[in-house]
């Protein structure tokens, strides 16, 4: 289903975000790292994406992102990376709100896995009912009709503004009305 997501959207941030964790639960380690770094580079150095206006009740911080990069990298055991884009997530993080990356850290220099962050359970993507009612199709032409001419001299085929009338060329004919 990610696949088919990104394959759709491929600048939906989030989406690639999430693939990566479920590559993680998976053991695909060089995928995950792959997805988070795509992640990463569609937030277009914002340092949050809100997907509330989407439908899904979540923020991505490019922290996060970068968290769990650090956590793929270290089930790939390079650690040196992982610290190095710790380091780059300090950065994103807001001031004053680094015990987490901090703990992150000490885990990395002692050789410990880190756990990815995910988007909270339960919280799915639905476009809002408005949304999702204008895609019904809707047919504004109508049905075609076939309308034919009883008027033995009208041979015109398509269609034409009004035209002029001309005396007794409209009138139809007497075999044309039985």
């Amino acid at each position: 289903a990610f696949d088919k997501t990104v394959a759709k959207d491929n600048s939906l941030a989030v989406g690639f975000f999430q693939r990566g964790f479920v590559h993680l639960q998976l053991e695909m380690y060089e995928e995950a790292l792959s997805d988070y770094h795509m992640a990463f580079s569609h937030l277009r150095k914002n340092p949050f994406i809100d997907y509330k206006q989407l439908g899904l009740r979540h923020i991505l911080y490019a922290w996060e992102v970068l968290y769990s990069t650090a956590a793929a990298q270290c089930r790939l055991q390079r650690w040196q990376e992982a610290r190095v884009t710790l380091d780059k997530a300090v950065v994103w993080r807001p001031e004053g709100r680094t015990a987490i990356l901090d703990l992150a850290l000490q885990r990395v220099q002692d050789r410990l896995f880190l756990e990815p962050m995910q988007v909270p359970l339960g919280e799915f993507f639905r476009p809002r009912k408005k949304e999702v009612e204008q895609l019904d199709s809707k047919d504004f032409l109508g049905k075609p009709k076939v309308i034919s001419s009883i008027i033995p001299n009208d041979e015109y085929i398509g269609f034409e503004p009004l035209r002029p009338q001309k005396q007794g060329f409209y009138e139809p004919s007497v075999d044309a009305l039985r």
